[in-house]
């Protein structure tokens, strides 16, 4: 889900809404918490990923065992989440600055469907230019399920250079070459949160923890009172880390590297059908 050449895209639920595999899953914990998942018996990701030299950024705790199960009743048409709304026909225009280059990145709710795992996902058009050209444009599939939770099933990548498409490297669909879906915003954030967004071993592997929530922001959007922040970081490149603040009602409003660069990339406008 990390966009190229910086960031952005828009970028977990309990016994009620998945079985997870294996023997640790507490089918009596709270379904909208996303600490429940259990963990399942699944190629170990320090063997193949870790490169850092020190503890993780963000640890979900389930030891490299991740495997969950989504039952396509569990889930909901309509993504409603408070802090990730994904009504048809809303966008976010971000802008920013890479490598001493404009950046903006326009995203688009689009009508479009598509079927992952048996669940009816929203597609979510992605698009990145630098200096006015498009450099990427990227359809992203997310689907809700019955407790708020919004999960992320995999994304169409295309990466562009003078007007030509040149890479479609980091494509993945859950369900696929031993793909995992992930949640991108559980249904109650609460700080300490440590979630996986995505498992594609050696390809995505995005996780996500709540470092604050009931913050106050203000991008060249407005001025904002109910932010919540994570810290996102992969052990496919441990030396970075970001920070995105969601508002409450709106989604994503600001996002910025805190650790291995600079970047940042702020909401200028958006529109909420």
């Amino acid at each position: 889900m990390r966009k190229s050449p910086f960031l952005l895209s828009l970028v977990v639920a309990g016994a009620a809404t998945f079985a997870a595999c294996g023997d640790g899953a507490d089918s009596g914990s709270d379904s909208t918490r996303p600490t429940s998942v259990g963990p399942a018996p699944t190629d170990d990701v320090g063997s193949t990923t870790s490169t850092a030299s020190t503890d993780p950024v963000v640890d979900p705790g389930d030891g490299g065992n991740y495997a969950p199960t989504l039952d396509p009743a569990d889930f909901v048409e309509v993504i409603d989440n408070p802090f990730l709304p994904m009504p048809v026909g809303a966008t976010w225009r971000f802008e920013g600055e890479s490598d001493g280059e404009v950046e903006t990145v326009e995203i688009t709710v689009t009508d479009e469907r598509r079927t992952v795992l048996g669940i009816s996902a929203v597609v979510v058009r992605d698009v990145v230019r630098i200096d006015g050209e498009i450099v990427e444009d990227t359809r992203d599939w997310f689907a809700q399920d019955k407790n708020g939770n919004v999960w992320y099933l995999g994304e169409a990548v295309a990466d562009y250079e003078n007007g030509k498409l040149v890479s479609t490297a980091g494509s993945w669909e859950a369900g696929v070459d031993g793909a995992f879906p992930g949640i991108v915003m559980p249904a109650d954030p609460q700080v300490g949160d440590q979630i996986r967004q995505e498992f594609y071993p050696g390809e995505a592997e995005d996780m996500m923890k709540i470092v604050a929530v009931g913050e106050s922001l203000t991008v060249p959007a407005g001025s904002f009172d109910d932010v919540i922040t994570t810290h996102d970081w992969t052990p496919l490149e441990p030396e970075v880390i970001e920070a995105k603040y969601y508002q409450r009602g709106v989604g994503k409003i600001r996002e910025e590297k805190i650790a291995g660069g600079d970047g940042l990339a702020e909401l200028v406008e958006y529109s909420l059908p």
